[in-house]
């Protein structure tokens, strides 16, 4: 019997005949390359070399063919289970035993899934040129799985030969062609593709699944035009059933999110039923918000998508937790926390991160260490914030002790995991450490430190009162000192009254950010504590000249889920009069406890023409007494400032602390600042 391959290897049709078996060339052993170009005048392919896996067979030793229905059979076993070089080892043995018979159609699917799931070139093609060679009736579904496991391999030569080479296509030869080309990298000949497909349809409608792929196309290359002229197609389609409407809507979703018209995203949303709107069509719109920065429209979002019935998954809280963390929302957090409990729901890496970060920000850094000691698997974001979480609430030996267990475990740090080390050093005033890890990053070259290196660094040396060495930083810099760094630099000069070096500063931050309040903020506070009230006025003159003016700072507190905002001498609480009372009973029992009044500095809040009015009613104050009055004696105060602590409010708190027994965590505008027992974790420096 005569086996005639026509054409080879591209069709793996095959056409019997009488007189000899075709004949592999001697010289010729090597596997096809992949990329190889089709030719449909080419002789046979040289046989391809099966790569060895263990156990290798003996050595002139051919298995008997009686063997063979058991080898068979243990192909799909190994297969099925899993184990994919074992079916390989299975079939080379099958292969020797005899070479040229046909394997049963199921054992060639098994193969093929081994080859695709090892991601085995050379398997792949061994099992597909046995397939060829030995003469087995392969259909349409075979052709279509050679190509998928072809495509899986990276072998798109080859794939594109078996492509142009079969006697029939269908919609999912199509769909396996254009997502192996996506899936490589290589969309826009994805929809080139299906440009070809649809002029071989002769005018007629593409397949849902079809056009399904071809915006994936789309969304991969980023081209909203070709995904503007799929969804004309969809449209002129008209209705399909409901899971190809499913389907569609899902990938016109993903595309206008991913593409940057989340608007129309939200239309083709708001067009689908309520009963296709799936799991995956609210996580495709959640992730549309989220990619695009629109937190509280996804939170929205969100709300509706737990009132629609719709069982979420876990993917909907890793997106979710993204948006809490980004936004500060801690009871949000844990209640999604719980949620993935309750549902026995496995977190990915990102959402596992993602509510670190969010126990990090809120100071609950037990549960943040809890969460990451439970995760499967870490990346190096995951360690970077926990190292970052222990430092900014001044944790720095156990922020250390991270950054140690990281270098132990061979995980090589990156430029954001030295910037949280260097973070943790400067709030927690570790020098030694600091000049260490700094000598560190600058000895390798591909951790050269940046500016935000140097600038943390500066503010490490200004803490401790070392301005001479703060200032070298900036004038040894291998690059033009950034805003950053002069920031640093003035903070440690007002902090510890250096006039000359905070003058210095603020010319360089005021010259290359002349619209940056703050900067105008910093040194006309300065100006005031020292005296120097005809600079003060000065400054105050070129705000006016300028058209900017120091804003109203806004401090809010969270009781019983619900945000309650106050401003300075803010009168618009419902509970405005119990709040003064409390507030005017607490400024009478700290100043029993020895507060002194920090005259000389401008309140953030406060415009410098409204000093003289008492400043007792300042925003943070009046949020600390309406969270004592609402909550128990027990529950820490978690409080959020959009402006940076004056001096006054930080002695303030530490006495509220001291006198009430309670903790009070408050997030300002640089810092988290705990303050426990008249102590605050900052040491007085922020």
């Amino acid at each position: 019997m005569e086996l005639q391959l026509a054409p080879p290897l591209g069709s793996l049709r095959l056409v019997a005949s009488t007189h000899h078996r075709p004949k592999a060339s001697a010289s010729a052993t090597a596997a096809p390359s992949t990329s190889s170009s089709p030719s449909s005048s080419e002789p046979l392919k040289p046989r391809p070399r099966l790569p060895r896996q263990s156990p290798v067979p003996v050595p002139g030793r051919r298995p008997s063919p009686d063997r063979l229905p058991a080898l068979y059979a243990a192909i799909e076993r190994h297969a099925a289970g899993g184990r994919h070089a074992e079916a390989l080892d299975a079939f080379r043995l099958a292969r020797t035993a005899a070479p040229f018979t046909p394997l049963p159609l199921a054992t060639y699917h098994a193969l093929l899934a081994a080859a695709a799931a090892l991601r085995d070139p050379g398997a792949a093609a061994a099992v597909a040129w046995h397939m060829e060679s030995a003469g087995a009736e392969a259909g349409l579904y075979e052709h279509n799985l050679v190509l998928s496991t072809f495509l899986s391999c990276g072998m798109l030569g080859e794939a594109r030969q078996v492509f142009e080479g079969m006697p029939e296509r269908n919609t999912v030869t199509w769909g396996i062609m254009m997502g192996g080309l996506i899936n490589r990298g290589r969309p826009r000949a994805a929809l080139a593709l299906f440009r070809e497909m649809c002029a071989e349809a002769d005018g007629g409608e593409a397949r849902p699944r079809a056009v399904v792929v071809a915006i994936r196309a789309a969304t991969a290359s980023g081209s909203l035009r070709a995904g503007r002229q799929l969804h004309c197609c969809v449209v002129k389609m008209g209705p399909c059933d409901d899971e190809g409407d499913r389907y569609l809507s899902c990938a016109l979703l993903d595309m206008y999110g991913k593409c940057g018209q989340i608007d129309e995203a939200r239309r083709v949303f708001n067009a689908m039923a309520p009963h296709q709107r799936t799991v995956v069509a609210w996580n495709s719109m959640l992730a549309g918000y989220v990619l695009h920065g629109r937190g509280e429209e996804a939170l929205e979002l969100y709300g509706e998508m737990r009132g629609s019935g719709v069982d979420m998954d876990q993917f909907t809280f890793s997106t979710m937790l993204g948006v809490f963390a980004r936004l500060g929302l801690l009871e949000h957090a844990m209640q999604a926390h719980a949620g993935l409990i309750q549902r026995g729901l496995p977190l990915d890496v990102v959402g596992n991160t993602a509510l670190v970060d969010v126990y990090c920000k809120w100071g609950r850094m037990e549960d943040a260490r809890n969460v990451f000691e439970r995760m499967p698997k870490r990346n190096l974001i995951s360690w970077n914030a926990l190292i970052a979480g222990y430092g900014y609430h001044g944790m720095g030996d156990n922020a250390i002790e991270m950054f140690e267990r990281l270098i132990a475990e061979g995980i090589v740090p990156n430029h954001v995991t030295f910037l949280a080390v260097l973070n943790v050093c400067r709030f927690s005033g570790l020098v030694d450490k600091g000049k260490r890890i700094f000598q560190l990053m600058s000895r390798n070259p591909k951790t050269k430190p940046r500016a935000m290196h140097y600038a943390c660094v500066i503010e490490l040396f200004g803490r401790e009162g070392l301005l001479d060495e703060a200032y070298s930083m900036i004038r040894r810099a291998p690059f033009a000192a950034t805003a950053n760094m002069w920031g640093a630099l003035l903070t440690a000069s007002r902090v510890h009254k250096n006039m000359h070096l905070a003058k210095l500063a603020a010319e360089q931050l005021l010259a290359m950010e002349p619209e940056k309040i703050n900067n105008y903020a910093v040194l006309l506070s300065l100006y005031i504590s020292s005296g120097r009230q005809d600079d003060a006025c000065k400054v105050v003159e070129t705000l006016k000249r300028k058209g900017l003016c120091i804003g109203n700072a806004c401090s809010w507190v969270t009781v019983k889920k619900k945000d309650h905002r106050f401003f300075f001498k803010d009168s618009l609480h419902p509970q405005c009069s119990e709040i003064y009372r409390k507030l005017d009973t607490l400024m009478k029992d700290i100043k029993e406890a020895g507060y002194v009044a920090d005259e000389n500095e401008l309140l953030p809040d406060i415009r410098p023409d409204e000093q003289n009015i008492p400043r007792v009613y300042h925003s943070e104050r009046l949020a600390i007494a309406f969270g004592l009055i609402s909550t128990s004696l027990c529950t820490p105060l978690r409080i959020t400032q959009s402006h940076r602590l004056c001096r006054d409010c930080h002695k303030i708190i530490k006495f509220l602390a001291k006198v009430t027994k309670r903790e009070i965590v408050v997030r300002d505008g640089s810092r988290f600042h705990h303050f426990k027992l008249g102590i605050c974790s900052c040491g007085d420096y922020w």
